[in-house]
């Protein structure tokens, strides 16, 4: 699975992380009341949002090259990245009329972001154990 990833990295790697990036700043630019409701509740949107963008962030921080630092520390990269945008993306949404920033959004963004790492990590485990197993 990740060598087929590895070689169609540009997009199924790159170009969604890039997309849903656009995608999820858009969706926090709006003001409340033109966002369609989905029927989740705020703090599941936000879990969702991030747990999405550290999984995306993560495989782009692995397969990328030139940046061997980030390659090499790829889930905390990619968690300082996730946090951070987090972060500035809570102080953004003050500026946004009917929104606010919130120290729980703010929460589920981290816990997302944790968990879409150790959701990344264990995959990248097991299909390398699978493919040493195989090559037995």
């Amino acid at each position: 699975m990740f060598e087929y990833l590895q070689k169609r990295k540009v997009i199924l790697v790159y170009l969604p992380l890039i997309i849903y990036w656009l995608v999820l700043f858009t969706a926090t630019t709006l003001p409340v009341q033109e966002l369609p409701s989905i029927g989740l509740s705020d703090k599941l949107n936000h879990f969702i949002a991030y747990f999405v963008l550290s999984v995306l962030v993560h495989l782009t921080l692995i397969y990328q090259r030139r940046f061997e630092i980030l390659f090499n520390y790829a889930p905390a990269a990619t968690l300082i990245i996730s946090l951070l945008y987090g972060i500035a993306d809570e102080l953004h949404q003050m500026l946004i009329p009917g929104r606010s920033a919130e120290l729980l959004d703010w929460i589920a963004d981290a816990s997302g972001a944790i968990i879409g790492v150790l959701l990344v990590l264990y995959l990248k485990n097991r299909f390398k154990y699978k493919s040493e197993y195989k090559s037995i």
